[in-house]
């Protein structure tokens, strides 16, 4: 008899697949505490969707997985497409910066796009926010000031209240983080 692999069996093969394809691309990379590996960033951000976000779309929990791929390694938009599929590869695409711009464009760019993002990758980017935020929270960059992390967690909001309303879960659970950071960095400084 054939033995034919379910729906759910290969579901969780490509998951598999994206974690090491992941792992392989960001295995000499550090969070910007410089201690942390980087693989834990999208793994937490992938773990934030199915335990507080409630996600079970594949597509959007391996894009989550490879989420930075194209943006911090040499990864092409073509690799993504060929492994993982073109819904995976669009969701990547949508969450990516162009690193060839100024780190202030780009960011300015996050709040003006935020809003035109697709349903998925709002998810993805929400959650990639509140994971930035615990980081920051846990485990700051040891050369950002005060005010440097006070900046960032407001431009963190500004880009999720832009997004709010397609997951109010995440979005809760962003909020309570947001909160903690808050209260980490001093309250006056917001």
């Amino acid at each position: 008899m054939d033995y034919q692999k379910t729906q759910s069996e290969n579901s969780l093969e490509k998951l598999i697949s994206a974690v090491a394809f992941a792992a392989r691309k960001h295995k000499n990379q550090k969070r910007k505490d410089e201690v942390e590996p980087y693989i834990n960033h999208p793994l937490e951000v992938a773990e934030i969707l199915v335990k507080i976000g409630g996600v079970k779309d594949e597509n959007i929990l391996i894009a989550a997985i490879l989420h930075d791929t194209i943006e911090d390694t040499d990864t092409t938009e073509e690799e993504i497409r060929r492994l993982f599929g073109q819904k995976v590869c669009d969701y990547v695409k949508e969450v990516t910066d162009d690193k060839g711009l100024p780190k202030e464009l780009r960011k300015k760019l996050q709040i003006e796009k935020a809003s035109k993002l697709s349903v998925g990758a709002k998810q993805i980017k929400i959650a990639d926010k509140t994971s930035n935020l615990c980081a920051i929270i846990e485990s700051p960059p040891k050369n950002w000031t005060l005010e440097t992390k006070i900046e960032y967690v407001n431009w963190a909001k500004q880009v999720v209240d832009e997004m709010r309303g397609v997951n109010e879960s995440l979005e809760k659970y962003f909020d309570e983080i947001y909160e903690k950071a808050k209260e980490k960095l001093g309250y006056g400084c917001f």
